[in-house]
């Protein structure tokens, strides 16, 4: 038996086996890391190749729309950009599962991700692609070639250059660099999102934090467009942040945003969603300030949507004398939760038809149907929200993916009606 992260192989039909340990690789990447800049690191994983009997690794970084796959090449290569729709290294991408072709048994194609963070691909050229027991030492390479480009690419741009095709506007700087990783998730749980213009947003921002068993999710969308609507969502979400790590409850959350966006900008106001979600019970606590609603999924379909407003919009919670109201959904198992903004149901098509509420439904059931990750769901929605507008959106198109799935837990329950008893909240 193979221990895992070996690679047993024939050597040149000689009927001699050998032994290819990932862990060289890995130790070799670790190591070396740490002397070189950003634009080392091609150089670096090509030369770990030979670890795990491979001539050549190659990464693919996803571009900033996640249509393409981009080649950070070193000296000496040359490869061509893979269409994300079109090529085995997409299908990797979209699949999240190792990918082969019949008429390139020479080299394999690895899903490049950081937990559960989408990055791009792996091309890992081997004489041995062909046997399945490269894929562990190929897995345990893309791990570690996912952490060190998260952790050296602070220190210069050319990743950053790389996944950009277009020139990106300050606006869109200033959101893309408040961002959390676009998915996030544990055994229980996932959220997923996505943002498009990629290079000239402003208004649209989200944020999600899982502190203990509460996670918190964030969706806003500022009004206007460009610079001023980037400062204000790079307010909003300074402060959603800010009264989160000060210990706030989500009404109090609410409050202090809106006051900050009263303060600082008292013309302007932000829409947004407001929500945590106890991972242990299923429990979800949602305010809805002024914001289209969200779009409660089971079972493979879009069964209603959550409650409309609850709250004005932030920064008007002056003109009214009430307190943010706080809508409770009790989740079951496998629930999923789709929040978004105006911009993608507002999409106009050239005959100006919106692609509206009964579109959006369809085609996540579709997309749930056909089994597809929730990263690639949110990807492929997007698109083809871009694609009805003939690639010009006229509005930012934000949408944020929740989905609870836990163990199977018979007596959970308990718990609540045990708090019950007790007074507990």
């Amino acid at each position: 038996m193979v221990r895992p992260g070996l690679l047993v192989s024939v050597a040149g039909g000689s009927g001699r086996w050998s032994v290819v340990d990932a862990g060289n690789a890995v130790r070799s990447l670790q190591l070396n890391a740490p002397q070189g800049g950003p634009d080392d690191l091609p150089s670096l994983i090509t030369g770990a190749a030979s670890a795990i009997n491979a001539t050549e690794i190659v990464v693919y970084l996803a571009d900033y729309t996640q249509s393409l796959l981009v080649p950070l090449l070193g000296a000496g290569l040359a490869r061509d950009e893979q269409p994300i729709e079109t090529t085995l290294a997409g299908r990797a991408f979209t699949t999240l599962d190792i990918q082969r072709a019949p008429d390139g048994p020479d080299r394999i194609w690895v899903p490049l991700l950081l937990g559960c963070e989408r990055m791009g691909v792996l091309e890992v050229v081997t004489p041995a692609a062909a046997d399945p027991a490269t894929e562990g030492p190929a897995w345990e390479v893309a791990v570690t070639v996912a952490q060190l480009l998260v952790n050296r690419r602070l220190y210069g741009d050319v990743v950053e250059r790389m996944r950009r095709r277009l020139p990106m506007q300050v606006a869109a700087e200033i959101v893309w660099g408040l961002l959390p990783p676009l998915t996030f998730a544990t055994d229980d749980m996932v959220v997923t999102a996505i943002l498009e213009p990629c290079y000239d947003v402003g208004g649209d921002i989200f944020d999600y934090a899982l502190n203990g068993d509460v996670l918190s999710v964030g969706l806003f969308d500022t009004c206007g467009h460009g610079i001023k609507a980037s400062t204000l969502a790079s307010l909003v979400v300074s402060a959603y942040r800010n009264a989160r790590r000060c210990g706030l409850d989500l009404v109090d959350t609410a409050i202090s945003i809106d006051r900050w966006v009263r303060s600082e900008h008292p013309n302007l106001f932000a829409t947004g969603l407001l929500a945590e979600l106890d991972r242990t019970t299923g429990r979800l606590r949602m305010i809805n300030a002024g914001h289209p609603g969200a779009m409660l999924l089971r079972d493979g379909k879009a069964i209603r949507e959550l409650p409309g407003p609850t709250a004005l919009p932030l920064g008007l919670g002056h003109l009214s004398g009430r307190r943010p109201r706080v809508h409770v959904e009790d989740l079951h198992p496998g629930d999923r939760i789709l929040a978004y903004t105006d911009g993608i149901t507002d999409a106009r098509s050239a005959e100006g038809e919106q692609f509206g509420l009964d579109r959006l439904v369809d085609f996540v059931n579709r997309a749930l149907n056909d089994g597809l990750p929730s990263p690639e769901t949110m990807r492929r929605l997007v698109r083809a929200v871009v694609a009805y507008q003939k690639d010009e959106l006229d509005d930012d198109a934000t949408a944020v993916f929740l989905e609870w799935r836990p163990p199977h837990t018979p007596l959970a329950h308990l718990r609540d009606l045990s708090a019950l008893a007790t007074g507990s909240p």
